[in-house]
């Protein structure tokens, strides 16, 4: 009893500004005190055109009050300092904003210690004490203080929700047993949390599994680009090499070999950067969804765990394993290099040959022309393949991906980022740079033959078609016509009709050329540009005669 009087009077001595005893108290003509600084300090920002007021009972003052030091204030509270009360006890605790307050406090009220599933109330340490003495009470459920606990209140009969409904998937109290929730199937709240914790458990079981795949990928990729860069560094110091012993006029040209094996070097290693992004994009999120469903896990208040549990239980899709492809490395610089220097050995000085590599040129002229027989074209033929993960779910891709074929049912194509929804477009697995040349033999009333950076729109009316927007070009090849689109802007083609059309790409140059291809070859349109990015081919099918259209294979 003596201490609880200790505290009222520590109470009654304390500024309720600082919240700490009187210093150089005053007392205002409403009867309240606070510390000479508190009460300037807060009237000096409170300054409205002369009007003044009390900070608790809010009585107005007209003009501003003198304060005079109360004396015998004063000596009461130096009395209390004297008792060795300077700081409030550690188990006094007043609840601030924000705090669980304790429901049972009077007056100024402390901070709850726990909260009460049984009696739906939070108590302070002091009035919980009943809790752990009394038999009857000890048998309560005690959780860690929560704002939450009339969440627990049937707001129909004004009843404790005990009870889960299995067939309305939610908690109920026992009288909506007898009433809108008969015959329904019920269980204890307890029983369901059992059964939820459970699949929560397995949720969090697949969400680390997934964690471990998603790390041994990002542990291959890391393998692979540590493989490209050290065969990108051998080619361009073999390549170094062997330029050393050519004349002085092919310097030029080795510094041009080096360039172009670093483009295609940062080409390989942004894909792949791209990807691991994403993955550890994914292991972040999950890492995320797993914190979030322990701290769920770890939650005492069953309605509390079975309220949050729909909206943490369900996983978004999974980004699809990645498959590495076989590595594309730079051996094959190396190689050609090689076979330039041996034939310029055996051929007089001012005769130069062009030299056309697989993945990378090396151009010994500064501006070579682009061919004008099929024989010509052929030399920079590519096999192209369509990307699965592409194709919209209306084209069927057969002849090892390099058909595709317009169909009236959906295919069953797993959820991909880089699918077409909207149309039906694919786009090539392959990307494409130096100089390409492929053909692409196609049937129907309309097929769209295209060239596209691979962060062209996949979704959205008119945006996302092939030529409508400008990061891809498309020639439209119908029975009796063509028609060249980009960025929105229509070109009209005249030319012979052809089933099949050849497309040669000169990157680095920025050229882009049509070709129809029968007996001989007639250029179509030819675009003239600068590429930032690599292109990779594409393909628009008219939706609803079948139309089909095939990457050719090209001896």
């Amino acid at each position: 009893m003596a201490q609880k009087g200790v505290q009222l009077d520590r109470e009654t001595f304390s500024c309720s500004i600082c919240l700490d005893l009187l210093k150089d108290p005053v007392a205002l003509i409403c009867g309240h005190s606070y510390c000479m600084k508190c009460i300037k300090t807060h009237w000096d920002g409170e300054d409205r055109k002369g009007i003044y007021s009390c900070p608790e009972c809010r009585q107005t003052f007209t003009p501003r009050p003198v304060l005079l030091k109360n004396t015998m204030l004063a000596v009461l509270v130096d009395q209390m300092k004297k008792t060795g009360l300077q700081a409030a006890p550690a188990d006094l605790c007043y609840a601030r904003p924000g705090d669980v307050a304790c429901d049972v406090c009077t007056g100024r009220k402390l901070k709850a210690f726990k909260s009460c599933l049984t009696c739906l109330i939070s108590y302070c340490e002091q009035h919980l004490q009943p809790h752990y003495d009394v038999a009857l009470l000890s048998k309560h459920k005690l959780v860690e203080p929560s704002k939450k606990l009339q969440e627990n209140i049937c707001s129909q009969h004004d009843e404790v929700m005990k009870i889960y409904c299995r067939t309305d998937q939610k908690s109920i109290c026992y009288l909506c047993t007898m009433d809108e929730h008969k015959g329904h199937d019920t269980v204890s709240a307890a029983a369901e949390r059992t059964e939820k914790q459970k699949e929560l458990e397995v949720s969090r079981q697949n969400i680390q599994q997934r964690i471990q795949d998603r790390e041994k990928d990002v542990k291959l990729l890391q393998q692979e680009l540590e493989a490209i860069n050290h065969s990108a560094d051998k080619a361009v110091e073999d390549s170094e090499k062997m330029f050393t012993e050519l004349i002085r006029l092919l310097e030029k040209r080795s510094s041009e070999v080096k360039r172009q094996v670093r483009s295609q070097q940062e080409t390989e290693v942004s894909g792949v950067e791209e990807v691991e992004e994403k993955l550890q994009q994914e292991i972040r999120e999950l890492k995320r969804k797993d914190a979030e469903m322990k701290k769920l896990s770890n939650t005492e208040d069953h309605n509390q765990f079975l309220h949050s549990y729909p909206s943490l239980s369900a996983l978004s899709p999974s980004t699809s394993s990645i498959q590495i492809r076989p590595l594309r490395y730079f051996d094959h610089v190396t190689a050609a290099v090689s076979r330039v220097r041996d034939k310029l050995q055996d051929v007089l000085r001012d005769k130069w040959t062009d030299v056309s590599l697989t993945e990378v040129d090396v151009l010994l002229s500064d501006s070579p022309a682009e061919p004008t027989t099929r024989a010509g074209f052929l030399k920079y033929s590519c096999e192209i393949t369509l990307d699965p993960n592409t194709a919209n779910t209306k084209l069927l891709l057969s002849e090892g991906n390099r058909k595709a074929t317009c169909m009236s049912d959906e295919q069953s194509y797993p959820s991909h980022p880089d699918r077409f929804t909207t149309y039906t477009q694919v786009l090539s697995r392959e990307s494409l740079t130096g100089r390409r040349y492929w053909e692409v033999e196609w049937r129907g009333r309309e097929v769209d033959v295209a060239a596209s950076y691979k962060n062209s729109s996949r979704e959205g009316l008119n945006v996302s078609v092939f030529g409508r927007n400008d990061k891809s070009w498309s020639l439209e090849c119908y029975n009796n016509r063509y028609i060249f689109f980009y960025n929105n802007i229509e070109t009209p083609v005249s030319g012979p009709r052809s089933s099949r059309v050849g497309v040669f790409l000169d990157h680095r140059a920025g050229i882009l050329s049509f070709y129809s291809v029968s007996e001989t070859m007639t250029l179509l349109h030819r675009v003239q540009t600068t590429f930032t990015q690599p292109l990779y081919a594409g393909l628009y099918l008219d939706y609803g005669d079948g139309a089909t259209a095939e990457f050719c294979k090209l001896k």
